[in-house]
């Protein structure tokens, strides 16, 4: 995979010049899509991977890679996300941590949304789109039940968070 810049509302460096977005992409890459669980040190030190999730084992959280188009910079972008396998691909969550604004991502998506996607070790091409209505809620409360710190995300943004689609493309 090429080196292309990554973002995140949490992209400062580490003490190494990496920033956090750089180390959890290698740390991806090296264990077929599993990143190791932050430190309760890493946590409180912004480390967007969180403490242990009941339900998830020692290998640490499953994401995938989201290499997308910024809207307005047209530069090249990584994005580690939490992801729910759907029946077409995979669904990606605008939680941006509770904050009230949606992800830089997400304004990508929906401007742009032809994606390549990294899962496990396979990357394909995927095209987003927003989840609405009974499908949003369904996958929404699969996520929930499954991470329950996204609903209080949700209540403290003030918005409904968006639930987009990356639907698998044939090429």
């Amino acid at each position: 995979m090429p080196n292309l810049p990554t973002t995140s509302a949490n992209n400062s460096a580490m003490p190494g010049g990496e920033t956090w977005n750089e180390k959890i992409i290698t740390e991806f890459r090296a264990n077929a899509g599993f990143v190791p669980w932050s430190s309760e040190e890493e946590f409180a030190g912004g480390r967007p991977i969180p403490p242990r999730i009941p339900g998830f084992d020692e290998r640490g959280m499953p994401l995938i890679l989201v290499h997308n188009i910024g809207a307005k910079s047209g530069r090249e972008r990584i994005n580690p996300l939490f992801f729910q396998a759907v029946e077409t691909g995979w669904a990606v969550f605008g939680t941006h941590g509770g904050s009230p604004h949606d992800p830089a991502w997400y304004h990508n998506l929906m401007a742009k949304p032809r994606v390549i996607v990294e899962v496990g070790t396979e990357t394909v091409s995927a095209v987003a789109r927003l989840a609405q209505g009974e499908e949003r809620e369904q996958i929404w409360a699969r996520e929930v039940a499954l991470v329950p710190k996204f609903a209080e995300f949700e209540a403290a943004s003030g918005r409904q968070v968006p639930v987009v689609v990356l639907e698998r493309v044939d090429e």
